[in-house]
């Protein structure tokens, strides 16, 4: 039922350039990976590029074409997925034993994996029908990774036709993104993140690929990132409902993630793990009834046999020692590791500028930031030259974007049609109307600094790509923006797909020498720090409200760490110094005062 691959390691989304074509470069090694489907106007020059690279006819989709966007991201996923068949029919072909891509293919493979093992005593024989048997085994399991999307369901702006109608609903970003991906040859995941969007959930009954055919089999499924178990029991039951079955649920880590930072209520990555891996077998088994029982109802075809439901986890992990606890602990299905391919030039998309300054950043150059429009707490890097830019039009007194392809304009708080945040034309509203307030001078800086901290991040986080590929870049906007996760600080250098991969099982170590708490106490860290930032931002006396947030948070917090004190017989080298931080951090937590609300 679903994509099998060697591999126990995906990478999941990255921005809206950085893997827009990592399947190309990693699939035939077996390495699933996720591309953002959401901008269109990149996902055409990418189609051209790549139909050019390999010699194919390209034919234009422009603006003018009817239903433009949607029919850009199916010819592009399909372009994509022949690339892929091909390359992975050819990888079978090559001979053995020459250093080839056949052969990296399973030298990247986990050391106790069986074909691992049949590959290495392969190599090991002298030529002859024995051997060439075991290579005709080996080339027969050879699988290509997942080529998967991502649509961000908060990223579902409105459309507007050229008359300024708006255009009917199955128009707006989102629903033309997943009616691109339905009408695709791919038979791969949608990952739905950033929450729910009834309209989008509603929309995916549109494509039988949906649904099971008549053998119980799934063409397209369904993956959920989510941050805790609540909001994945609830997304999950919406669409069963539907007669939609989830195949994977994704956990990621509220604060130690890349991008948008989505925190939970001081609910922590251990304890969340724990209640999946406990309601497991109660999650499947309520799911696979609601979904059959949706299907029935729906004259549909009903699942034969039990599908997949895979659970993985991502965000912040660092070491090949937690990879294995949380497979083993929790019996993840699966782990992400994002970030950390950012280094690696052949797998993603990071102009040679940016790569060089992630490459030799330090701890204080990841931060997280309010520059996203969409009003989520967004990882950043200091040294970005978008962040440069940013600097530069603020102190020529011009803050703000021109703002061209408005993915993210969402604000009418001065235009009736919306306008982005990040967006001079905003920037220059919002700051006017501050001006007239006649605000104390701590409470306007304050104001002013909250204004242009919005960063333009739909040309920012595709112009790596561009600048990579020597690609034509509109308007000359070049500033590259990146949002890599704080884990990042941990790998210092450039390397090479088969040592990032090497790193993640354990074969070698490519962390630099900064120390480095486990994974649990980090992102333990960022909601420490989060909760004081709640607490000193919050407007005293609290309101009830207010009140019961912060206290829900702290106690939370404190129940967390309960938790990773009953974990420390089992964590081994990690623990070394994990008692102590946890003491630490649970006496800053006990040092914040929630105060009492207004009654």
């Amino acid at each position: 039922m679903n994509h099998i691959t060697p591999h126990s390691v995906h990478i999941p989304v990255l921005g809206l350039a950085y893997s827009i074509d990592t399947p190309v470069k990693v699939a035939h090694f077996g390495i699933s990976s996720v591309m953002s489907i959401i901008e269109d106007e990149l996902i055409e020059k990418m189609r051209m590029y790549y139909s050019v690279k390999m010699g194919r006819s390209y034919i234009p989709i422009t603006n003018n074409d009817e239903d433009h966007r949607a029919k850009r991201i199916t010819a592009y996923l399909n372009l994509i997925n022949q690339i892929v068949i091909h390359q992975t029919e050819n990888l079978r072909k090559e001979a053995f034993g020459k250093g080839g891509d056949i052969d990296k293919y399973f030298a990247m493979l986990p050391e106790d994996m069986h074909l691992k093992k049949v590959y290495v005593r392969m190599t090991g024989m002298k030529e002859g029908s024995e051997k060439e048997i075991m290579q005709d085994y080996l080339r027969s399991k050879i699988v290509a990774g997942s080529v998967d999307v991502n649509i961000m369901a908060k990223a579902d702006r409105n459309n507007y036709g050229k008359d300024g109608t708006e255009l009917p609903l199955g128009f707006s970003d989102a629903l033309a993104a997943l009616r691109g991906f339905a009408q695709s040859e791919l038979r791969s995941s949608l990952v739905l993140s950033a929450g729910y969007n009834p309209r989008l959930y509603n929309y995916i009954e549109q494509f039988p690929d949906f649904f099971p055919d008549a053998e119980g089999q799934l063409k397209k499924r369904i993956i959920l990132k989510v941050s805790d178990y609540r909001s994945a029991l609830i997304q999950a039951r919406l669409l069963s409902k539907k007669g939609v079955w989830v195949s994977e649920f994704r956990i990621e880590s509220g604060l130690n993630c890349g991008g948008h930072a989505f925190a939970t209520e001081g609910y922590l990555l251990g304890p969340i793990l724990q209640e999946f891996k406990e309601k497991r077998q109660e999650l499947f088994t309520e799911l696979y009834s609601s979904v059959n029982n949706a299907l029935l109802a729906k004259g549909q075809a009903v699942f034969t046999a039990q599908p997949g439901m895979r659970i993985t986890v991502q965000g912040g992990i660092g070491t090949a020692e937690e990879h294995k606890f949380l497979m083993d602990h929790y019996q993840m299905d699966g782990t992400g590791w994002g970030s950390p391919f950012l280094l690696v030039p052949e797998t993603t998309n990071v102009d040679n500028i940016t790569l060089q300054e992630l490459a030799t950043a330090k701890q204080e150059d990841y931060f997280l930031s309010e520059a996203s429009p969409l009003g989520v707490p967004f990882n950043n890097f200091r040294k970005s030259t978008s962040q440069d830019q940013q600097l530069e039009r603020i102190g020529k007194g011009r803050p703000g974007s021109p703002c061209y392809k408005k993915y993210l304009a969402f604000n009418t708080e001065f235009t009736e049609k919306p306008i982005c945040t990040a967006s001079r034309e905003y920037q220059n509203y919002k700051l006017k109307q501050l001006l007239e307030e006649d605000l104390p001078t701590h409470e306007f800086d304050q104001a002013y600094q909250k204004v242009i901290e919005k960063e333009c991040l739909c040309e920012g986080l595709g112009a790596a790509v561009l600048i990579k590929d020597n690609i034509n870049i509109a308007h000359n906007l070049s500033a590259v923006a990146i949002c890599p996760g704080p884990n990042l600080a941990y790998f210092s250098g450039i390397f090479s797909l088969a040592d990032m991969i090497s790193h993640i099982y354990g074969r070698i170590n490519i962390l630099n020498s900064l120390y480095r708490p486990h994974m649990f106490i980090n992102e333990l860290v960022m909601y420490v720090d989060y909760l004081q930032k709640e607490i000193r931002n919050t407007v005293q006396p609290a309101s009830v409200k207010q009140h019961r947030y912060l206290q829900n948070f702290k106690t939370n917090l404190m129940s967390g760490i309960a938790y990773y004190r009953s974990l420390l017989g089992q964590l081994k080298q990690a623990a070394v110094n994990m008692e102590q931080e946890l003491n630490e951090l649970e006496q800053k937590l006990l040092e914040l005062c929630v105060s009492a609300p207004v009654v």
